[in-house]
């Protein structure tokens, strides 16, 4: 299990440094990659980089990277590769040539796939001698760095304390357990709840944009109230999740089929105004079959029966 307070395991290689002066290898330099990059360099990291576009390395080049000429180099650089690309299958289009070179180093990607394509890496890598993490950047690039950064990992095996002090200037590491798939589901659970929520702030504006009202006002008032949101789940519980597991769904607060009504109410609104229906139609859809299977009377967290779906 990959730990992060651990000692001993892998050596370090003798003809790299350890420490602040380890050399780190970032491959992929889109913002995020070159977010990392910087503030690798910042803390003192010799940093080497590569990316399919060369021209995209010439601003962390100028800040003190050095740009390797084939992946190979790149991953030979140093024992610690990261990886920010499109998806999975380009780590493998990336260092298919450089895989003889892997073995011994630590190699962690923080690109966006299924858990499934995260579980096959991490055994693709293990067969190349090579130590895996799964990533999940949780910040927009500008916030790489920072204190209100944070990334999820998963993955087998020993990470060198270094290599882990490292990633730690990256964001808060929040580690998940040995399961390579985990990272990249917390990821994807997280952005779940992201998307759907900016697919309603934008619900919510266009409605309110029939009736005059400029996303200038709007957005202000239904910002505060996403961010009252978590106060209102955890009113009166320490961990609401806790009644989940236990598959307890009091409704005392608000039930189904309260909530199952406003759902209602939102989509007719929404179809007397002309908007699109896909989000509303959905949410109504949830509360329409925990109904159904006579849970009205629950709370309206019951509807997670129905996104479980049937086993």
């Amino acid at each position: 299990m990959v730990t992060l307070s651990e000692h001993g395991g892998v050596n370090e290689r003798q003809n790299h440094t350890t420490g602040q002066d380890m050399s780190v290898t970032v491959i992929g330099l889109g913002p995020m990659g070159q977010a990392m990059a910087r503030t690798l360099l910042t803390a003192g990291h010799p940093v080497t980089v590569w990316n399919r576009t060369a021209a995209r390395a010439d601003g962390v080049v100028a800040d003190g990277a050095t740009l390797a000429a084939t992946p190979g180099e790149a991953v030979e650089a140093s024992d610690l590769v990261i990886l920010n690309l499109t998806d999975y299958q380009a780590m493998y289009d990336i260092l298919g040539s450089a895989a003889a070179s892997l073995a011994g180093r630590t190699l962690v990607n923080l690109s966006s796939d299924t858990p499934d394509r995260s579980r096959e890496a991490a055994t693709w890598a293990a067969g190349h001698d090579a130590t895996f993490l799964t990533g999940g950047v949780m910040v927009p690039a500008p916030m790489v760095g920072t204190e209100a950064a944070y990334v999820y990992y998963s993955g087998r095996g020993h990470v060198p304390e270094s290599h882990l002090a490292a990633l730690a200037l990256l964001g808060t590491p929040k580690h998940l357990g040995e399961d390579p798939g985990l990272a990249q589901m917390m990821y994807q659970a997280q952005l779940a709840v992201f998307l759907t929520t900016l697919s309603g702030l934008m619900h919510a504006t266009a409605m309110l944009g029939t009736a005059g009202m400029k996303a200038e006002e709007a957005l202000p008032e239904l910002l505060s109230f996403t961010d009252s949101i978590g106060d209102i789940l955890r009113a009166g519980e320490e961990n609401p999740g806790t009644a989940l597991d236990a598959g307890d769904h009091p409704g005392d607060l608000s039930t189904v089929t309260m909530m199952g009504a406003t759902s209602d109410h939102i989509v007719e609104t929404s179809t007397s105004l002309g908007l699109d229906l896909a989000l509303p139609l959905a949410v109504q859809a949830h509360y329409r079959h925990a109904i159904e299977n006579g849970h009205g009377s629950d709370n309206w967290t019951r509807i997670i029966d129905t996104i479980r779906g049937p086993r």
